[in-house]
């Protein structure tokens, strides 16, 4: 197929560009070719319940599918870097030669001017050498999921069967490392390692030699009425009747969620670990996110702002408002049928994004640490306030107690950034008595 084609058919999507009038803006997109299915059973996994959306048989992204939706994302992306990332659910179950057929694709529709980057992120537990040198050869940078050592990771990363699954993910590290692959740790902080943060960090430092680490917080938000089945997980149909969709609503969180103080004690203990003996050898993104806040450079939909740049596209080519929305009323068409510059920038999009900052609870309204996470993921304000205001975060308390801890070395180091030294020279003060 010739960059020019329509895929699928006479679809109404042309690799040509966005339609008259509608501009080509930044976004991102994170593709499900598997839909929400998964070979684990993590406890704390909400997004497994997202099967009970479509047809349980089906979730396996078609050939039209997906040449639809990568000339989609080609022809509505400007010139430059294009990010083509993939997700589910576990993206691997869908095999290779459908990553084959993807990464050729992407480089017969690619404009000239457009530098396509791949990225993955994987469980890691199907991974064999034959992976490896694909993504390799492909220059993919992989996201691997990994939540600590054997006896934290194992808490809740487990297969259908119950069984812990570190051996599996560090046989998947293993295959990445040796065949040079790019890869960015992905740990969940939740109520089983958020008292173990510097056992978390050096085992990823020491322990795998990992550079770039990410932190995210598991927060299960649920109602009064779901929280026991909640508590059994989200798998649809393995349990019993256990059929509860994770929607985003509701007062109340699981008992695998992270505790907000925890939280904050966790990123703060980390930052100390880091900022002693690590900047510019090891990278941490809730660090990075900051430091860029701090120099008004907004990364993370999470610690922006506003939102509603960052979609997610199911295996069928439906789009949503954000990965933490996919449910009903936050769908806002079809790859197939709707070039994605027009879901973006129609009312539905332009009214969620704006709603992160029109919504702002008012206690983080006059917040010193509001430069930092301007009321962080919407998905999570739900905790009440003493005066009856409106909701704030969750992990407010935990947002509150990292950022204020760490602006003073943040600060230290955009001055250094400013004044042209790499950031890297904070550790001398730190060793200093």
């Amino acid at each position: 197929m010739t960059a020019d084609a329509r895929p699928g058919g006479d679809d109404g999507v042309s690799a040509g560009g966005p339609p008259p009038g509608v501009r080509r803006l930044p976004f991102s997109a994170l593709a499900k070719p598997m839909g929400a299915a998964c070979n684990l059973d993590c406890a704390y996994c909400y997004f497994l319940s997202k099967q009970l959306l479509y047809d349980h048989d089906s979730q396996r992204m078609s050939e039209r599918a997906l040449e639809a939706y990568l000339a989609n994302l080609l022809s509505s992306s400007p010139d430059g870097p294009v990010e083509v990332a993939w997700q589910g659910g576990e993206p691997t179950m869908r095999g290779l030669p459908f990553f084959r057929r993807a990464v050729a694709l992407a480089e017969q529709l690619r404009r000239p001017r457009q530098q396509v980057q791949h990225v993955i992120q994987t469980n890691g537990t199907l991974l064999n050498d034959d992976w490896g040198r694909f993504l390799s050869e492909h220059g993919f940078l992989v996201g691997l999921s990994l939540d600590g050592p054997q006896h934290l990771h194992d808490a809740f990363r487990v297969n259908k069967a119950g069984r812990g699954t570190h051996a599996q993910v560090q046989r998947g590290w293993e295959v990445l490392a040796r065949h040079g692959v790019d890869v960015n740790i992905l740990c969940t902080v939740n109520a089983a390692n958020q008292d173990h943060a510097v056992e978390v960090y050096r085992y990823f430092r020491d322990g795998l030699g990992a550079r770039y680490l990410q932190f995210i917080p598991v927060v299960e938000r649920v109602p009064a009425e779901s929280s026991a089945l909640a508590e059994q997980g989200w798998r649809a149909g393995d349990h019993g009747p256990r059929t509860v969709l994770y929607r985003q609503h509701g007062d109340r969180v699981t008992s695998r969620s992270v505790d907000p103080r925890a939280y904050g004690e966790f990123l703060v203990a980390i930052f100390d670990e880091w900022v002693s003996r690590d900047v510019g050898e090891v990278f941490v993104r809730d660090i990075d996110v900051a430091l860029g806040n701090l120099l008004g450079q907004y990364t993370l939909c999470v610690t922006a702002p506003q939102c509603g740049t960052a979609i997610a596209v199911e295996h069928n080519g439906d789009v949503y408002s954000c990965d933490h929305y996919v449910e009903p009323g936050h769908c806002l068409g079809n790859v197939i049928h709707t070039p994605l510059q027009s879901m973006l920038q129609s009312g539905q999009q332009r009214s969620f994004g704006r709603s992160k900052l029109t919504a702002l609870p008012t206690k983080c309204r006059t917040c010193p640490v509001r430069w930092a996470c301007h009321g962080g993921c919407p998905k999570d304000r739900f905790a009440s306030t003493t005066d009856g205001r409106p909701p704030v975060n969750y992990l407010c308390a935990g947002y509150y107690r990292y950022y204020s801890h760490i602006r003073p070395a943040l600060e230290r180091m955009a001055h250094l950034l400013r004044a042209g030294q790499p950031a890297s020279r904070i550790m001398e003060d730190a060793a200093r008595p």
